[in-house]
């Protein structure tokens, strides 16, 4: 007879095994596959984005609203993957809305799904940062959290099949923490994506303003000018910048509206911008 397995093992080779499921498919984008791949193909075919650039994208500023409000200014940033090949790890760095994870969690749970098929969860990079003691390893935070989960369908429909998923929830933590993380994990075939939404629920003048002010600053990577009011996911913009100007990486814009562009009035709205992060030389 076997030696018996420690319950601590049992349960997180349970959790390892795992799936995420959707918990905003419904709501914030379409339950069925079919439609959901439908939306986000029409959202790709009609931004106005330009082209990818010559170069691709080492990172990618992205907003996670409902897909009918935010869906056309994200898909000006996907479309900068388009034919883009050797993506193997995309790195999800989201913002904690709801559960506070006491710095930055990746998930237990080994794969994570949406109507369009499961994404296979990065265990070894994982572990990497867990070692490194940069993150822990909580399903709890990233449960009913939408930032990350709203990226995936996009990603699936550019990037197909064959790559991992890293996703990161972060609260309170200083930018250079972040960058570190992001240091330990970029490199060939790693795409990051940050997740972020900008001002909110100001009437469109004073959004537009604000929104330009914050813009202007991810462009010229000036983190400590980006207020946590500036962005719901300003956490993650700023580490996100530090990571690029230790790496000599600009950002441009791509991008910027609110939802009074794309789906409600203009007396409380929430501000949108895309952005894409490119290596110099």
């Amino acid at each position: 007879m076997g030696a018996a397995t420690a319950p601590g093992v049992r349960r997180r080779s349970r959790l390892m095994r795992a799936a995420r499921r959707p918990f905003v498919a419904g709501s914030f984008y379409p339950a069925r596959a079919e439609d959901l791949a439908a939306s986000v193909d029409g959202l790709l075919v009609a931004t106005t984005s330009a082209d990818a650039g010559s170069s691709p994208p080492a990172a990618l500023i992205v907003p996670h609203a409902g897909y009918r409000c935010s869906g056309p200014v994200a898909a000006t940033a996907y479309r900068q993957l388009t034919g883009r090949h050797g993506v193997r790890t995309v790195v999800i760095l989201g913002p904690g809305h709801f559960r506070d994870p006491d710095g930055m969690a990746v998930p237990e749970c080994g794969t994570w799904s949406s109507p369009l098929g499961e994404v296979r969860i990065d265990q070894k990079r994982c572990a990497e940062l867990v070692d490194l003691g940069l993150v822990h390893r909580d399903d709890h935070p990233h449960a009913g959290e939408h930032s990350i989960e709203v990226q995936l369908p996009f990603l699936q429909r550019v990037l197909g099949h064959g790559w991992s998923c890293l996703p990161v929830v972060i609260r309170s933590t200083p930018a250079d923490t972040v960058a570190d993380c992001l240091d330990a994990l970029t490199g060939d075939g790693v795409l990051v994506v940050a997740s972020s939404d900008l001002s909110h629920y100001r009437d469109q003048r004073t959004a537009l303003l604000r929104d330009r002010r914050t813009a202007r600053a991810i462009v010229e990577m000036d983190v400590a000018a980006i207020r946590d009011g500036d962005a719901c996911g300003a956490v993650v913009v700023r580490g996100l910048l530090t990571w690029a100007r230790r790496h000599l990486i600009r950002v441009e814009l791509l991008d910027l509206r609110t939802s009074a562009d794309t789906c409600g009035p203009p007396a409380r709205v929430v501000g949108y911008g895309a952005f894409a992060a490119r290596r110099v030389g």
